[in-house]
């Protein structure tokens, strides 16, 4: 009698095997379909850029800054006309603010975009920059037009996406439009280690492309301050 309910539960078993064979095999196939469909589902910016669901964060975050202070500002009236527009940590949302705010050869003369890293004011006296300074490259508008724009989005893609050696340094990017020349700039932590301040230099040669004919200049926040330029460095 043992025998027999052995064999009997042998058999159940058996007969038992095949329906969960065919039960596991099905869900590995459901599972397989649900994963096509989220794959199918996940959009990024580089298939569709406007109906992306998938975002790439930035290793910092960067607050975009704008004022048009006129030429009579003194520095409160400065500061005060700085308006921060919006901060981005993502790679779509860079580039949703970026294709969506006005281009800079649109902008007013005297107006400033600043791209700052979130929680440092594109002021000389905010800790970040008070012993740092500027590399500044002047563009003439008549000969450069549109071509301001390609400039400045070469620069905040190399900011944002940590192109320089000495990317710790980087505190933020600066496009000016004056009368006669739009001015791009990078501003950096420290102004009195050589070997930073030419790596940089060059390096943003290489990013923007700069013709041969244009110089890239280094000026310490110090000297800008007082309008003398003593210790300003040609790249």
């Amino acid at each position: 009698m043992a025998d027999q309910e052995t064999h009997a539960n042998n058999v159940a078993q058996a007969e038992q095997q095949p329906t969960q064979s065919v039960a596991v095999e099905n869900a590995s196939i459901e599972e397989g379909k649900t994963n096509d469909q989220e794959n199918d589902s996940m959009k990024t910016v580089f298939h569709d850029r406007e109906h992306y669901n998938v975002k790439h964060p930035l290793q910092n975050t960067w607050t975009l800054w704008f004022d048009n202070p006129g030429k009579k500002a003194n520095v409160t009236s400065w500061s005060q006309n700085l308006n921060e527009v919006v901060s981005v940590s993502t790679v779509e949302d860079f580039w949703g603010v970026y294709n969506n705010v006005a281009k800079v050869n649109h902008l007013e003369i005297s107006s400033n975009y600043h791209f700052f890293k979130k929680g440092v004011r594109p002021e000389w006296e905010d800790p970040a920059n008070s012993k740092g300074g500027m590399f500044s490259i002047q563009l003439p508008r008549n000969r450069t037009g549109e071509g301001v724009n390609e400039y400045w989005l070469q620069m905040l893609l190399a900011v944002i996406g940590e192109q320089y050696k000495y990317e710790d340094e980087i505190c933020g990017a600066v496009v000016s439009v004056r009368k006669v020349f739009y001015r791009i700039a990078l501003w950096i932590k420290t102004s009195d280690n050589g070997d930073i301040v030419k790596t940089i230099g060059t390096q943003i040669k290489e990013f923007l492309s700069v013709p041969s004919n244009i110089k890239v200049e280094f000026t310490p926040h110090g000297d800008s301050a007082t309008k003398s330029s003593p210790n300003r460095r040609i790249i």
